[in-house]
C-alpha cells in the first residue's frame, strides 16, 4: 500500500466519523447551525 493510499483513507474516516457524529448523533432538537445557545427556540 502506498503512502498517497494510506492518506486517502484516512481522510475518508476522519470525513464518515464526521458526518456520522453530524447526521447521526446528532442532539434531539432540531439543528440549528449552533450550539445550545443559537437563538433558534
Amino acid at each position: 500500500m502506498d503512502f498517497q493510499e494510506v492518506i486517502v483513507y484516512v481522510i475518508l474516516g476522519l470525513a464518515v466519523a464526521y458526518l456520522l457524529k453530524k447526521f447521526v448523533f446528532k442532539p434531539k432538537k432540531k439543528n440549528c447551525g449552533g450550539g445550545e445557545n443559537c437563538g433558534c427556540g
